[in-house]
């Protein structure tokens, strides 16, 4: 039985940025047949902002809408903010206490709680450490 896990946004990134050092990491683990791999709409967002303003990767909306689309078909499972991932995020802010950035930290973990996937994958293990209630992947 596979092991289900969220995808941040940086593993995403990583697997089409053939100049990255993290490229091939990156690869091999959105193919592992050990996992049932998810993201969010909210990490297929961020992904957008990101391969759209880095010039090191710099791909025109068409190519970036083209990547979420290929993410949308390869993966088990689009996951999408619902009350109770909003409720779920509340706890969570509530509990940690985030600012800034990590607000958005906090939501990705609430909206995998909320689906029951208690693993997230990412390169930025400091982005979740806090958050007891998921374990981090660290690739």
């Amino acid at each position: 039985m596979s092991e289900k896990a969220l995808v941040d946004t940086n593993v995403l990134v990583y697997a089409i940025d053939e100049n990255s050092q993290f490229y091939v990491k990156a690869q091999r683990f959105l193919f592992n047949p050990n996992y049932d791999l998810f993201t969010s709409s909210k990490n297929l967002v961020e992904f957008l902002a990101v391969v759209t303003r880095n010039p090191e990767i710099a791909l025109s909306t068409a190519n970036a809408l083209s990547s979420t689309q290929d993410y949308e078909n390869s993966l088990k499972k689009i996951l999408y903010p619902t009350k109770s991932s909003f409720l779920k995020f509340k706890e969570l802010f509530e509990k940690y206490k985030p600012t800034g950035l990590k607000i958005h930290d906090c939501e990705i973990a609430s909206i995998s709680l909320a689906n029951n996937i208690e693993q997230i994958a990412t390169f930025n293990v400091r982005d979740f450490e806090k958050i007891t209630e998921i374990n981090v992947i660290e690739l």
